[in-house]
């Protein structure tokens, strides 16, 4: 017997990762997504929908930590052309400015289309009369519309984490109406930033010709007209997380032992991305090469931590992104290493929320130099963590941390002049300065961690599903 459940969270990938370990065989995924809707799940007999992350295997919803989890199968061939094809090989290039080419293809968009039927059905078959869905992300974009027509009881939101783009760029997607159609089945549609909230209500006027007035778009039904709501919500972290992990003792001696072994630098500079093009590694690497060829910065006094995690390692243009990086890392260690002293340390691993904690604590500057990020919670990890009220943070404006982080010292990435005069800046700063832009970052931090995100999205759909009534 199939159990309903009053609030239902879709996404591309359960909150869990398998494990070879017999007795466990599943572990929670780290993320702030689970620990903000964990307290709504429990009250409101919770379903999470959503693929295990292992082709070809068919599982039965089960009960892990007190969520219900009701996994989607995908066949090999269904991640190969939905997900590594549509999603993050269409999708994902072309909603982040184009900085590397989007790829079309007709097959990708017809697995797209009925990998989304089946988290909607999914999301119907355990979703209670009257229930409230929760969709995230942009793999998923089809599934608000599809969930309408199967339950029109239904209250939808969609969550949108990576950046909408400007009308030019968005409208070179051949199924560019059928993707705004597919969003606007949900009451409340989410963005980071306002102006990804404004590009998509440009994109809806100039492609479907629907009003939108002050985040309100005029959705036509057989009814009538029916109400969808477009706007920012800017996500965050569970910042008490991490200020929790960063006043552990055995943490803190962990930052101080990861300074010990880089030789106690006056500066150690940290970058922490998945390995992604969107990410701007090399727009850093080459204004720290530079540094250190104009004498600016020596290794005697600072190295630069790179943790670039794996990702997406079967797509080609990810490969030739990992060939890239790190012939800079190994060209810039060439050139400016000396015995005992090195210039980049480069981790191509992933670490767990402790060992970065410790990193974050360690390290005198971080480094967020994206060329287009949805939010990148990696500035606003370092911050939480930063207890001691020490540190810098070097921040593109183009991500949405950077409407919030106001006392970060702002970048554009692709000015390397100017990159690298904001490194200097962050080095040099004075430590009272530092202590002033902490305190201040700290506090927006806490102020709108994950927990309000949540909260302020859901009243926000709660208003709507209380209007329908």
């Amino acid at each position: 017997m199939t159990v309903l459940s009053d609030f239902v969270v879709v996404s591309n990938r359960l909150p869990v990762d398998r494990t070879d370990d017999e007795n466990e065989p599943w572990r929670r995924s780290p993320g702030g997504l689970v620990a903000a809707l964990d307290p709504v799940m429990r009250s409101n007999s919770g379903a999470w929908v959503g693929w295990p992350g292992q082709p070809d295997v068919a599982l039965e919803p089960f009960e892990f930590d007190g969520l219900r989890l009701v996994p989607v199968e995908l066949s090999s061939d269904d991640v190969q052309l939905y997900y590594e094809g549509f999603s993050n090989d269409t999708i994902w290039p072309l909603y982040h400015d184009v900085i590397a080419t989007p790829t079309y293809h007709r097959t990708w968009w017809d697995a797209y289309v009925k990998v989304n039927e089946r988290f909607a059905a999914a999301a119907s078959e355990h979703a209670a009369e009257g229930a409230t869905v929760w969709v995230h992300d942009y793999q998923l974009q089809l599934v608000p519309k599809m969930l309408r027509e199967l339950r029109p009881d239904l209250t939808i939101g969609y969550f949108h984490h990576i950046p909408f783009p400007a009308y030019g760029i968005y409208a070179q997607l051949p199924w560019r109406k059928q993707v705004l159609e597919g969003l606007l089945g949900a009451d409340v549609i989410g963005f980071q930033r306002v102006a990804d909230a404004g590009n998509f209500a440009r994109a809806v006027r100039r492609q479907l010709g629907y009003d939108t007035k002050a985040g309100s778009i005029a959705v036509p039904t057989e009814d009538g007209v029916r109400t969808a709501i477009a706007r920012a919500y800017p996500i965050s972290i569970d910042a008490s997380v991490y200020d929790d992990l960063a006043r552990r003792p055995e943490i803190r001696a962990r930052a101080a032992e990861i300074r010990e072994s880089l030789g106690n630098p006056k500066a150690i500079l940290l970058g922490v991305d998945r390995l992604d093009y969107t990410k701007g590694i090399g727009h850093r690497l080459k204004a720290y090469g530079e540094l250190l060829n104009d004498g600016r910065l020596s290794v005697h006094d600072v190295i630069l931590v790179q943790v670039a995690s794996p990702s997406r390692e079967r797509v080609q243009t990810y490969m030739e992104l990992r060939d890239e990086i790190e012939l800079a890392v190994g060209r810039i260690n060439g050139d400016s290493d000396e015995l005992g002293f090195s210039a980049i340390q480069y981790l191509h691993h992933s670490y767990p929320r402790e060992e970065m904690v410790a990193l974050y604590l360690a390290a005198d500057v971080m480094l967020v130099t994206a060329l287009r990020d949805g939010m990148n919670l990696v500035a606003k990890e370092y911050v939480a963590s930063r207890v001691d009220g020490g540190g810098a943070l070097v921040l593109s404006e183009f991500t949405g941390a950077a409407d919030e982080l106001t006392q970060a010292i702002k970048v554009n990435p692709h000015d390397i002049a100017g990159l690298k005069d904001a490194i200097m800046q962050a080095i040099e700063m004075p430590e009272k300065e530092g202590n002033r832009r902490m305190r201040a970052l700290r506090r927006r931090v806490r102020e709108n961690d994950v927990a309000r995100w949540s909260q302020r999205f859901l009243t926000d759909l709660d208003a709507i599903r209380r209007a329908r009534a």
